[in-house]
């Protein structure tokens, strides 16, 4: 054990000694890895990062602190555990989640954000679940005790929404940092209880602010994390997001993870909440660092955080510190922990607090007296108490307080029912697309792909007649904001090129690897950046990336694309926590854009659908409130919707839709149905003169075609995007052209009713009907059924008569809605009739029949199923059929009266009941 030994050129052990006798090397090895601190590192492919590492962890003597540091480590970690044990004394029966049992976050934060700050970084964007959040906003954001406060006495809110719990909310403070003189700007990104759900969020924010300050390499701006053991490595969006890390439109340059590691999940042991030895080895894909340390030691964990700030700062990738610690109450201050965790339990209640170990330890060096940190304990707790007596005085809570990055600027001086023109001037239209159908400028060396020259001589072709498809229109749209300076990003699965192979916005050299041209970032010398970028394979992450983004810069237009619109059943989390609801919980506006192909064209019960109807089901509109007709209908109802819904039929009507999301003054979350086979449709074209100056998006289309003629129409079909196009050549086919309106409905919420109610009005001896493609408890019916009948109805007194003929009109199968007949009026005889509110003018229906499965996977049973529609669309002065529900594969259940029932059972009785279920 004495004999002495040469060390190696790969560790740090002899600090400048280079011989050490083996009793003395090993006793080094074991405190730099065998004490209160765990380092992962090996797998990383880099000798120079794990050198990097090792030295910050072998080299002699590397972790030690001035009394002065010591006693700031103390003042840190007593405010964070004072914080909390006030919570619990003047608010014993409220749910806080606090941070008891790994106080030591807070110095932990700190000690990150210090170092950080003082190797350049200016702003620093923060994600966290609910534990400790109140605490972070409290000691690390310094946000005002008493705004806090306030969050527990129960008050009305004065801003708009409906709020969320504290522990939900988020905040942005602009600060000096006291450690290193340097002004700091903290934003903490408000989230639901879906605990990682804010991870991508976060990450698109900061990417954000990374290029809006031309910092190019994260040197300015950067993310932390905080993640609970259990949800870090059970949360798929964790995975999804570790993977965005080091993709070169999506890096942050590096993100900083804190792991509380409770060692237990709500009730659940990790045991039986994780297969892999450690929470955190989800990190390991991504060749980040794990630094696992003990929560009770401040020292080590402020080592670890110092390390790895450091660690970010230097190589600009991900780190992750796993504070390695325990819950002190149960997953809530109410919840008993004793019930699931008896033995894990009884140690705890025996533990001491850090902060009791921590002091002790300095009294026993003589840094600090018994009464110095009774002092420190007492100055925080009457700054608390100060805190307290404030918040009593407040009458209300002010959401806008809690704002995690407010748009300075953007709303003032706006009328905010006032919108920009969206028509643009022709030279304009025409040169972008001139730009964008021409090959690069030097093209006798850059190689196209032949059919790609065949794309651009079509895009020449329709300018010179001038007339654009939805490609071109998109491409103008995108074009003509640019030159407004006006950043625009596409972000998703093929959008570069389109999945449909329709936008080519990167054309690719043929012969030279990573060589590419984009048309649209050459357009003017002086126009905005375009960002144009495939992503990862993933849903859920990318689009709450892009959410985060479109929070930063409310002039920029972020558009995120599914790869076909059902896909976006993936990031449902984030459409539902945060896009439908955001500005309602967190007073948080956005104004992202999600491209969702869809139309049932035989693709499949995967590759139709949308889900429009869940979408209009999240509207916060009224079905039964038609808003006072003034010339601001269209953008008061805009104004107080909480995202918009849109379906558009004509490329010039989708230009101008991209562009009034700029031209709002407000922002809203923009829900398109894009087209597949419309791309290319020869009648799916739009002239100049539907996108030039005064021209602007139109809500509903009329039917131009019987606009003379109203009278002698005797059918009105409305509907909304494609189908369009086939009940408009289903009518010419059977020349009923005079006899069958078609009106299209573009902007499906807000629902248009002041046009509805005008387009009915204009056709007063027609039937009104909805026709669409999707299954009848799909699409649009359910959403645009009330609201037609809140826009035509009217309520009068009904004689007994008048009452049996509607309901003979309802037996033969019209449409009466529910809760048409009230109860007879007090004190009347039922003969004298009862006040009726019903429509003169039903709507029926017309479409595909109920199913669980969104579209048939049988070209033969989608051609047969829309044959019926187009039939049942065109079918004037017929009551509308009584259509039986189909099974999952579209075919007709047994036991019901219609003559294909009839074909199907005895299909049944051939190949037997069960063969047909299964």
């Amino acid at each position: 054990m004495e004999r002495v030994f040469k060390l190696p050129s790969t560790t740090f052990i002899g600090g400048k000694e280079k011989f050490l006798p083996l009793r003395e090397i090993l006793g080094r090895l074991e405190k730099a890895y065998c004490n209160k601190i765990g380092v992962e590192f090996m797998f990383i492919n880099s000798l120079e990062q794990c050198n990097w590492i090792r030295e910050r962890f072998e080299t002699p003597n590397i972790m030690t602190y001035t009394n002065e540091e010591k006693r700031l480590i103390l003042a840190r970690l007593t405010r964070a555990t004072g914080f909390e044990a006030f919570l619990a004394k003047k608010f014993s029966s409220e749910k806080r989640f606090g941070l008891e049992g790994c106080e030591i976050m807070i110095p932990a934060m700190k000690e990150v954000i210090d170092v950080s700050t003082r190797l350049g970084v200016e702003s620093i964007i923060m994600g966290m679940p609910h534990r400790g959040r109140l605490n972070v906003l409290a000691n690390v954001c310094r946000k005002p005790l008493h705004q806090i406060f306030t969050q527990f006495a129960g008050l009305e809110a004065a801003d708009d929404g409906s709020g969320d719990v504290k522990y939900h909310l988020g905040t942005y403070i602009e600060r000096l940092n006291r450690v290193t003189n340097k002004n700091i700007r903290l934003a903490v990104v408000a989230n639901p209880s879906h605990l990682e759900a804010v991870d991508p969020v976060v990450q698109g924010k900061t990417r954000a602010e990374q290029f809006y300050r031309g910092d190019g390499e994260g040197k300015k701006v950067m993310s932390i994390l905080l993640h609970g053991d259990a949800a870090f490595c059970g949360q798929g969006v964790v995975f999804e997001t570790m993977h965005l890390s080091d993709l070169p439109d999506y890096t942050t340059h590096g993100t900083i993870h804190i792991v509380v590691n409770n060692q237990i999940g709500f009730t659940t042991d990790p045991r039986h909440s994780r297969s892999s030895p450690y929470c955190t080895d989800v990190a390991r894909v991504v060749n980040a660092p794990i630094f696992h340390v003990n929560g009770d030691d401040p020292e080590a964990v402020m080592h670890v955080c110092k390390v790895a700030a450091e660690w970010r700062a230097t190589f600009h990738k991900d780190v992750i510190i796993d504070i390695v610690s325990y819950r002190r109450n149960g997953h809530n201050e109410i919840d008993e922990p004793m019930f699931t965790q008896p033995l894990m339990y009884k140690k705890i209640r025996g533990t001491k607090p850090a902060l009791d170990i921590y002091a002790n330890q300095l009294i026993t060096e003589g840094v600090v007296t018994a009464e110095e940190v009774k002092s420190v304990k007492d100055k925080y707790e009457k700054i608390c108490e100060e805190a307290f007596e404030q918040a009593k005085i407040e009458t209300h809570i002010k959401y806008k307080d809690w704002i995690d990055s407010p748009w300075s600027g953007f709303f003032e001086g706006k009328d905010p029912l006032k919108v920009a023109p969206t028509g643009v001037i022709e030279e304009t239209l025409v040169h972008i697309g001139n730009r964008f159908s021409s090959p690069p400028p030097n093209a006798a060396e850059f190689v196209i792909h032949k059919g790609l020259l065949r794309v651009l001589a079509a895009r020449k072709e329709m300018l010179e007649n001038k007339t654009i498809d939805w490609a071109l229109a998109e491409a103008m749209a995108f074009g003509s904001l640019l030159k407004e300076g006006i950043h625009v990003r596409l972000s998703g699965q093929d959008v570069e090129r389109g999945t449909f192979s329709h936008r080519h916005h990167v054309l690719h050299h043929q012969t030279v690897d990573k060589a590419t041209y984009r048309p649209l970032c050459h357009l003017y010398p002086d126009q905005a950046p375009y960002t144009v970028c495939n992503s990862s394979l993933s849903e859920f992450g990318v689009l709450g990336f892009e959410l985060g983004y479109s929070m930063t810069n409310p002039n920029a237009l972020v558009c995120w694309e599914a790869q076909f619109g059902d896909f976006n059943n993936t990031a449902q989390c984030i459409i539902d926590q945060f896009v439908s609801s955001g500005q309602a919980k967190w007073v948080r506006q956005s104004g992202l854009v999600m491209l969702l192909p869809h139309g049932m064209e035989g693709m499949g019960p995967e590759h139709s659908s949308a889900r429009v109807e869940r979408f209009l089901q999240m509207c916060s509109d009224d079905p039964d409130y038609f808003p006072p007709e003034s010339e601001e209908f269209a953008i008061r109802q805009l104004h107080d919707i909480n995202w918009i819904v849109a379906n558009c039929s004509t490329p010039g009507n989708y230009f101008h839709l991209l562009r009034r999301q700029i031209a709002l003054p407000f922002r809203k979350p923009l829900i398109v149905l894009t087209p597949k086979s419309l791309l290319r449709h020869p009648e799916c074209r739009s002239n100049f003169s539907e996108m030039t100056d005064g021209t602007e998006f139109k809500r509903l289309i009329p039917d131009a075609l019987t606009a003379e003629n109203p009278n002698q129409v005797k059918r009105v079909i409305f509907c909304t995007g494609r189908v369009y196009y086939d009940l408009l050549k289903a009518r010419r086919d059977r020349k009923l052209d005079h006899d069958i309106a078609i009106s299209r409905i573009e902007q499906i919420s807000p629902f248009p009713y002041d046009l509805v109610k005008a387009e009915c009005a204009k056709y007063p001896n027609a039937e009104l009907v909805w026709a669409q493609e999707e299954h009848k408890n799909q699409g649009c019916w359910t959403y645009v059924q009330p609201r037609f009948d809140t826009a035509i109805n009217s309520t009068r007194d009904f004689s007994a008569q008048e009452e049996k003929l509607v309901q003979q009109k309802t037996s033969q199968g019209f449409n009466i809605p529910q809760g048409t007949f009230n109860s007879p009026t007090s004190g009347s005889a039922a003969s004298k009739g009862r006040k009726v509110r019903i429509s003169s003018r039903p709507l029926s229906y017309v479409g595909r029949a109920v199913s669980a499965s969104t579209a048939t996977g049988t070209k033969a049973t989608n051609i047969r199923e829309f044959d019926v529609l187009m039939k049942d669309a065109m079918s004037i002065g017929k009551p509308p059929r009584r259509m039986p529900p189909t099974n999952g594969g579209g075919s007709l259940l047994p036991g019901r009266s219609s003559s294909n029932e009839k074909r199907e059972t005895r299909k049944i009785k051939r190949v037997g009941f069960a063969s047909f279920l299964f």
